[in-house]
């Protein structure tokens, strides 16, 4: 694949009007295939794997947050950089996560082609799916580079998506104790 993709980019660099043999750019489309490779590695991955067993048996029934959990994306629309933070709430029901995996998670579908509204929801799903949990929040925090550098050039825009599955859906105070948690308005 990576040959294909390399001369898919070889493709692009002539038609905006380079020349992909001269000095700077003679390696540029395997870079650019093998980037787009490893931004896009999300579709090679699985819940199961990612997850590798890390269930663990637990009292604990209160809610587990994990916020500050930075994140880099493409969007669907113009395969631009997105990125920021995403924050994770979960109330557990007899099993906990294994700390890591939130990050792994949040990597896996991150990197595919999505809106952020997508990711957000998937995140929350995978959650919900692999812990048993009788409630989990995301929120997500993001810069869209499709707003920064083209069409609207807005470079302080912040696009925030929320989640809210179970318990964290249907009772407000736990919902307010998620966004308090994590340092935002109830």
């Amino acid at each position: 694949m990576t040959s294909k993709l390399t001369d898919h980019y070889r493709h692009i660099l002539s038609d905006l009007g380079e020349q992909p043999e001269r000095d700077g750019l003679a390696d540029t489309p395997e870079r650019a295939a093998k980037a787009m490779q490893f931004l896009t590695g999300g579709y090679s991955e699985d819940l199961e794997t990612i997850v590798n067993g890390a269930i663990f048996e637990s009292d604990t029934d209160e809610m587990v947050v994990v916020q500050n959990i930075e994140f880099y994306s493409l969007c669907e629309h113009h395969m631009l950089p997105f990125f920021g933070q995403a924050h994770i709430a979960y109330i557990p029901d007899g099993k906990v996560l294994g700390l890591s995996k939130f990050a792994r998670i949040t990597d896996m579908y991150a990197r595919r082609l999505q809106i952020q509204e997508k990711l957000t929801k998937e995140i929350a799903n995978a959650v919900a799916d692999v812990t048993g949990a009788t409630g989990v929040g995301v929120v997500l925090e993001a810069r869209h580079m499709c707003m920064m550098m083209r069409g609207v050039q807005k470079q302080n825009s912040l696009m925030t998506t929320s989640v809210m599955l179970g318990g964290l859906r249907h009772s407000q105070n736990t919902r307010n104790e998620f966004l308090t948690l994590i340092g935002r308005r109830a």
